[in-house]
């Protein structure tokens, strides 16, 4: 395998004539040219300097290497110099995929505070709802994964290949039409899931809207999902309108303007937890540590 000291070694002979000339401008000893320069000989398999009188000359095998050495050392050199400015955060790039409310509530923040700090790095923003939004990121598609879960048998294991940057718990909201009779306000405020039994229901997300029907079923109810839909705006449009109830993760009631509807506390409280997601050699790299720095304290301010 050819090293680049061997090749900055044999530049240095090509240029000056001899091993002692080179050696004096690498600072280094003419025997540790000599010895550098049949370890590359060995390397190539075969001889890339004669001598010529006093001075060393290539061999058309030695001019051919000589030739695309520049190139060779110029690309090594300009790779350190990025790496360099990869470690030191003067340059970089993440590939952060986020749910929907997540990428409303906490990324812009928490980007805002990275460009700050750390102008030289670059973030990209797909959306994606977990797991698949998991799945890109053992997939290696993506640096971070903002995801969540709810509380199941098996959700500690879920995660176990990752590391878990724990965000926040989000609380599940009730939604109802500005003029229902449970929409209650004042700071105590709040609704059972039961009381919602015989309601038309508009549900979220898959993974959201499995979670409404084992809480309803834990109470002892099948909810009747009338609408289903990914986008928490239509969710909340439906429900102003009259058409049903809905429970919503508390991050996607913020991100929304509920116009005739109101939000009111469940009781008991449900929670879901939000984490960003990165893989242990990833979670090494400066940029993906910054990232996971600002989302964490993104999440603590709100």
């Amino acid at each position: 395998m050819i090293e680049a000291r061997h090749l900055r070694v044999l530049r240095a002979v090509a240029a000056t004539g001899s091993f002692s000339a080179a050696g004096r401008e690498l600072g280094c000893t003419q025997p540790a040219v000599s010895q550098q320069m049949k370890a590359l000989e060995a390397s190539v398999g075969t001889p890339l300097l004669v001598r010529s009188g006093r001075e060393m000359r290539l061999t058309q095998a030695g001019e051919a290497l000589v030739r695309h050495a520049a190139g060779i050392l110029s690309g090594l050199t300009a790779a350190e110099e990025e790496v360099a400015a990869i470690a030191g955060l003067r340059a970089g790039r993440v590939r952060l995929v986020s749910f929907p409310s997540g990428s409303s509530a906490l990324v812009p923040t928490a980007l805002a505070a990275l460009r700050a700090a750390h102008p030289g790095t670059r973030v990209s923003l797909e959306e994606a709802e977990p797991p698949e939004s998991v799945d890109i990121l053992r997939a290696g598609d993506c640096d971070v994964a903002l995801a969540f879960r709810y509380p199941r048998a098996g959700a500690a294991e879920e995660w176990d290949d990752l590391v878990v940057r724990p965000l926040l718990a989000d609380r599940l909201v009730a939604l109802v039409p500005e003029r229902h009779r449970l929409a209650r306000t004042g700071p105590s405020a709040s609704v059972t899931i039961g009381e919602l039994a015989a309601e038309p229901w508009i549900a979220g997300c898959p993974r959201c809207r499995g979670q409404l029907v084992e809480v309803c079923e834990r109470a002892g109810f099948t909810p009747r999902i009338d609408f289903a839909t990914d986008d928490y705006p239509a969710v909340v449009g439906l429900v102003g309108a009259g058409l049903g109830v809905a429970v919503l993760p508390g991050l996607a009631i913020e991100s929304v303007r509920p116009r005739g509807a109101r939000a009111v506390t469940l009781e008991p409280a449900v929670r879901r937890e939000i984490v960003a997601l990165t893989l242990p050699d990833l979670a090494q790299v400066p940029a993906v540590a910054a990232t996971l720095e600002q989302l964490e304290r993104a999440a603590a301010r709100g």
